[in-house]
């Protein structure tokens, strides 16, 4: 076999052809969806955000809006994908390191994350409506983004159960709470902002978190508190660039809560640069979506941590910042929702065929009005979720909190990746390339499975909402959210009325996830109806509730006001082709 020659002169450089040559034009490609308002043109989030919040001032969300619609953040999104975290375990001498280099493009979309306050501003004090005012534009930033919001998202979750260590949290929060990112690895006192992670599951053990072996053996106390040594792996260590982490070890009482830094400080040399702890990264995971984000497996080698919360507490505290995370996966997948909606139809509105507009086809029009009924009920699940946590001092509120958590994760989740590929549908072979604007589908067809697993899987949410029932009258708080729609619908009312005696039987544990379905479309329509137009209201009771559907989107029935649903939704930065 003979090789092919190396060239030794550049290649012969080809002309476009011209004239009688050139086969034909670039015509009927849609435009990309690009430099437009992400708020101002979603009227179903408006909407939520009126409904839960109505005093809030906006102006801010329309600024964040235009500033994450911009081409310039759809580039950043694309670069960070492209170009994934590198794993520099060692350096050119052979010490260990244990980095994670990132493009600068995934640095500029965490600095444009904390600096909106995402991570951590309904921490901050004196703030009304801060967790619906940050829900809104987390799902904002996730049209923009969505793997990056990985340790922004772990930071928000965290910060609550921290304070169960006093003193770390003196130590830490003023650089948690600061709107800066700040990349270095250096000791937390000498940076400008910081982030955490957790690290949970095991090999072992997965979502089964007592199965956990990580050991932690007392070596003293200190001015944060009780010391420990960890020797143990953790499976899942999400974001290890992160300052510190949150990590569950076993101790003689149980399974416990360590924080766990990864520069270690020198309490007896304050000007010290400190040093790094003994938390080795074995690899990065190799995953079908979230690929701008560092998920690794790591050994920790005798690493420092220090007891956060009582000995033995650990589940319990997990369960408290699960809660956080849980609420950020429904509104993240609520946000890929809207940003595969509104390609869809800003791509049918300009795209012909058969002698019409895509959008003007009967059925096409169908599968956007049944997408758009499915993004506008999952935003206000989502909203009404997030609003409970503004409010946790009145008992609805904690008891609607502790419901829904687990129904708006499991149910908006679970719809997220049948949406996505019904949306891709909708751009034909365009939605399945990877590049240009319409390939970003393809990377929220790879995200959305995502949410569904993260933070427990739909078994977990499931067996999580027979937990929440046995927490005070949770029935008869579900009926009190459900009674201002009382009437509005015949579907909804049978469906209303049969949840109660469902909810106070606790349905056996193989019924559960028809149990958190049920709650979670009776939840969505009655939301409908106080935020929504009668037409939105109307076709999701009628083809959710009702049964006037089929088993995929596209398959409303007649008597939709199509007209009005597909207005509501569309993009009006869309510009159509004659």
């Amino acid at each position: 076999m003979h090789s092919q020659p190396l060239p030794t002169q550049p290649a012969p450089r080809l002309s476009a052809p011209t004239g009688p040559h050139s086969t034909h034009e670039v015509t009927n490609q849609a435009e990309t969806l690009v430099d437009y308002n992400l708020f101002a043109h979603n009227q179903a989030l408006q909407a939520a955000l009126a409904f839960n919040a109505p005093s809030l001032d906006v102006q801010a969300l329309h600024t964040l809006g235009a500033q994450w619609g911009s081409a310039a953040m759809q580039e950043h999104a694309r670069l960070a994908n492209v170009h994934t975290p590198q794993l520099r375990a060692h350096d050119r001498t052979g010490r260990r390191i244990d980095q994670v280099e990132f493009h600068p493009s995934y640095h500029a979309l965490m600095a444009a994350a904390t600096a909106a306050g995402l991570h951590a501003s309904p921490w901050a004090p004196g703030q009304a409506f801060s967790h619906t005012r940050r829900a809104a534009a987390f799902m904002l930033f996730t049209e923009a983004e969505p793997s990056i919001l990985c340790p922004i998202s772990m930071t928000y979750a965290v910060m609550p159960a921290l304070k169960a260590n006093a003193a770390i949290y003196a130590a830490w929060s003023p650089g948690l709470l600061a709107p800066n990112y700040d990349p270095q690895l250096s000791l937390y006192s000498r940076k400008s902002g910081l982030t955490m992670g957790m690290g949970m599951t095991e090999k072992q053990g997965g979502s089964d978190v007592r199965a956990n072996t990580t050991q932690a053996t007392l070596q003293g106390s200190d001015a944060w508190g009780q010391r420990y040594s960890l020797v143990g792996h953790k499976w899942f260590f999400s974001a290890p660039m992160c300052d510190a982490f949150l990590v569950l070890a076993q101790t003689p009482a149980g399974l416990s809560c360590f924080f766990i830094p990864r520069v270690l400080p020198d309490f007896a040399d304050p000007g010290s640069a400190g040093t790094l702890n003994a938390i080795r990264i074995q690899r990065l995971k190799d995953k079908l979506g979230n690929k701008a984000n560092a998920s690794s497996e790591v050994e920790f080698l005798g690493a420092t941590a220090w007891l956060v919360g009582e000995e033995g507490r650990g589940v319990a505290q997990i369960l408290e910042m699960g809660t956080m995370t849980r609420l950020d996966c429904a509104l993240g997948t609520s946000g890929l929702m809207r940003q595969a909606l509104s390609i869809a139809l800003h791509h049918t509105a300009q795209r012909n065929a058969f002698g019409k507009r895509l959008i003007e086809q009967p059925l096409m029009r169908n599968v956007l009005a049944d997408l758009a009924i499915e993004s506008e009920a999952a935003c206000a699940l989502s909203m009404r979720l997030a609003r409970s946590f503004d409010h946790a001092d009145d008992a609805h509120e904690r008891l609607m909190g502790r419901l829904l958590t687990p129904i708006a994760k499991y149910w908006i989740c679970k719809r997220g990746s049948a949406f996505a590929q019904e949306a891709m549908e909708c751009l034909g072979g365009n939605g399945y390339v990877e590049e240009g604007g319409e390939g970003t589908m393809a990377r929220i067809y790879r995200e959305m499975p995502l949410n569904s697993i993260w933070e427990g899987a739909g078994n977990i949410m499931a067996l999580d909402l027979l937990r929440a029932l046995r927490k005070g009258d949770v029935a008869h708080a579900l009926a009190r959210e459900l009674a201002p729609a009382r009437g509005a619908h015949p579907a909804l009312d049978r469906l209303a009325a049969a949840l109660p005696a469902r909810v106070e039987l606790m349905a056996h544990e193989t019924e559960a996830r028809r149990l958190a379905q049920d709650v979670a479309l009776a939840v969505q329509a009655a939301l409908l109806y106080q935020s929504a137009p009668a037409a939105v209201f109307q076709a999701f009771c009628d083809s959710r509730l009702g049964g006037n559907w089929g088993y995929t989107f596209g398959t409303l029935g007649d008597g939709v006001d199509f007209d009005t649903i597909l207005a509501r939704a569309m993009p009006t930065a869309t510009r159509t082709h004659a």
